[in-house]
């Protein structure tokens, strides 16, 4: 099995690939910046498991600062809505070819749009969850997190996209108060103790 290497952050340019065994000589300490292949960006190495317990780092937590703005959160909902849209037009279309009757074809349609609003809030639920994005978001490269920037709790997720109502129904504020705090907070996030954050780039 091939040993695992990694590329180490000096003065601002990567350097290595280096073993486990050479890091040591680079005097790296918990917020050198440093990724191995298999990662899709760079991670401070007190967030590595195995440099944790190699080097004897501590895990601590360091503030986001790279937060997403409205304009790729717009983004973000707008591509999920199109996805969304797509796979409940395209199995509406099976289910109205299948029962060839007009109104069985307009209860369908009418049907899909009261479930794909409750469809989209759990699909958001899950997708956040578990993967802290929603597809729009992975496309975007934007991430739901906790104040401490760490993967949010089922709770917070879910009162997050319950909170969303109360964002959409006082006439867009919520969403608009993103512009009113530096960490770029919707109303729900606030709510949440959430934020909507972009992936660090070096």
């Amino acid at each position: 099995m091939e040993e695992k290497t990694y590329t180490l952050v000096i003065n601002g340019k990567p350097e290595g690939p280096f073993t486990l065994a050479a890091l040591k000589e680079k005097n790296i300490k918990p917020d050198s910046f440093i990724r191995t292949a298999g990662m899709d960006d760079y991670k401070e190495a007190h967030e590595l498991k195995e440099l944790r317990a190699f080097f004897g780092f501590n895990e601590s937590f360091t503030s986001p600062q790279y937060f997403a703005g409205f304009d790729l959160r717009l983004l973000a909902t707008v591509i999920d809505w199109f996805i969304l849209f797509a796979i409940a037009a395209f199995i509406e279309l099976l289910l109205a070819l299948y029962f060839e009757q007009q109104s069985t074809t307009l209860f369908i349609i009418l049907m899909g749009a009261i479930l794909l609003p409750i469809i989209k809030m759990i699909y958001q639920i899950y997708m956040e969850h578990n993967h802290q994005a929603t597809f729009g978001k992975k496309l975007l490269q934007i991430k739901v997190v906790n104040l401490q920037g760490l993967k949010p709790s089922l709770q917070q997720v879910v009162i997050r996209n319950l909170a969303k109502i109360i964002s959409t129904v006082t006439v867009f504020f919520g969403y608009l108060y993103l512009f009113l705090n530096k960490q770029q907070q919707a109303l729900h996030d606030k709510i949440a103790d959430t934020m909507v954050i972009k992936d660090r780039l070096i």
